[in-house]
């Protein structure tokens, strides 16, 4: 394994099947997610791999760093394992993980079976910083009024953000920190059906 350097602290290069299979370079991701991945993995895989005897249906979610570690394993099990592929990865608030490449394989691996869901002004999704790292696509967000959307134009997210933060000036932390809860985004999921009805 090789850290990045200066320029993109927490980085790590991983030697994925993925990048000998298509002659590049490994593709890069965040070294705490990767490690935290490392740890599970072997397990992970075994648990399928015993558990999948006739083709029953295995999803990866997450919230946070499980959310993270959901959508890298997923791409880890197509690129190394794509018998023991999942049938979808849904995450919560996840972190941005990896570079463009690794995202880039994703989203073409995961097409309409992977969705990232962020509540309004959670701060999770935010970190750790671009241009190092990146998100994988289907984002689904939810409003501060708890509508659930494909996409947010900026200008309309915005203004979406500020109404998030302005909804409870009061509380004890931030709307940033708030709107990362778990439990607000189950909060955010029944609005979203109740609104859909």
């Amino acid at each position: 394994m090789v850290k990045g350097g200066d320029w993109a602290p927490g980085c790590q290069l991983v030697d994925m099947a993925f990048a000998a299979l298509h002659g590049i370079r490994p593709p890069a991701l965040h070294y705490g997610f990767h490690q935290a991945l490392q740890s599970v993995y072997p397990e992970l895989r075994d648990a399928v791999k015993e558990l999948r005897t006739e083709r029953q249906s295995v999803w990866f979610t997450g919230h946070g760093l499980g959310g993270a570690l959901a959508m890298l394993a997923g791409s880890r099990f197509y690129f190394e394992e794509p018998k023991l592929l999942p049938d979808g990865v849904y995450t919560f608030g996840q972190p941005r993980t990896c570079e463009r490449l690794l995202a880039s394989a994703h989203n073409t691996a995961f097409r309409q079976r992977c969705y990232r869901f962020v509540n309004n002004n959670d701060i999770v999704p935010h970190l750790p910083p671009e241009p190092f790292f990146t998100h994988v696509e289907a984002l689904r967000y939810f409003d501060a009024d708890g509508r659930l959307h494909e996409a947010m134009p900026l200008a309309a997210g915005l203004k979406d953000r500020a109404k998030g933060v302005g909804a409870d000036l009061f509380a004890p932390e931030t709307d940033a920190v708030k709107d990362h809860h778990l439990p607000n985004y189950l909060t955010a999921f029944e609005k979203s059906l109740a609104q859909s009805t």
